[in-house]
């Protein structure tokens, strides 16, 4: 936030919302830079699967990042979306999305289950690796862009 509002004890909720709608969508941009680190993080687990479980490792491997890099997409744009509406929105979109969205890679990995042979325990250990790296990676990231600024503040 600007100091004009941070230092100002009289901040009400509509200048706040004002604020974050006026700004560029920096969910979005947090969720392109997750994509960006699974260019690191996939290649890994698609050799590692490759040699472990052969050409079908690869494959559900493979079809285990795309679903992860949709579903960082999908929640970027979704929370993107919300804080241009309101506080509230922003709210919801991040807890109820979060259990929809966990939702709908469930469902992804069991539509291409059943419609598919390919290994499910590559494409179920991918999701799982791939999506909690990416999150301990970014959160790391905005972490250390924090402290930054700080430093940068004094």
């Amino acid at each position: 936030m600007p100091p004009e509002i941070r230092h100002r004890s009289d901040v009400d909720r509509g200048e706040i919302e004002a604020y974050i709608a006026s700004r560029p969508p920096v969910e979005l941009d947090v969720a392109k830079s997750a994509v960006r680190r699974l260019m690191v993080v996939g290649p890994a687990l698609l050799i590692v699967f490759g040699v472990w479980r052969g050409l079908d490792g690869l494959i559900g491997s493979a079809l285990g990042l795309a679903i992860v890099a949709f579903y960082y997409l999908v929640s970027g744009a979704m929370l993107s979306a919300a804080a241009r509406i309101s506080l509230g929105a922003y709210h919801a979109a991040a807890l109820l999305g979060f259990f929809i969205r966990m939702a709908l890679i469930a469902a992804s990995m069991l539509a291409l289950a059943a419609a598919f042979e390919l290994d499910r325990l590559a494409l179920g250990f991918t999701v799982v690796a791939a999506y909690l790296a990416l999150l301990g990676w970014e959160a790391a990231a905005m972490s250390n862009t924090g402290r930054m600024r700080e430093r940068s503040r004094v």
